[in-house]
């Protein structure tokens, strides 16, 4: 910069090294969302294959209980 600023060197000095360290850090908290991101997703398609497995599950009871129930049936005549 030109010596005859107005401004201290020392203040812009800091301000250049505020803005190098922003810039330096910037990446890894990009990539540090973006993981906490994906993390978030994979959480919530396990949730939602879980909640599926769980109604196939209620599912499957139902048919077995009509299945034994028509079993007894057909052997009780």
């Amino acid at each position: 910069m030109a010596d005859n600023t107005p401004v201290n060197a020392q203040i812009t000095d800091a301000v250049t090294q505020a803005n190098v360290k922003v810039l330096g850090e910037a990446p890894a908290q990009s990539m540090a969302l973006i993981y906490q991101t994906m993390a978030h997703s994979i959480a919530l398609a396990m949730e939602n294959a879980q909640q599926a497995q769980g109604g196939l599950q209620q599912i499957g009871n139902a048919v077995t209980s009509s299945a034994v129930t028509m079993i007894l049936n057909a052997v009780q005549k």
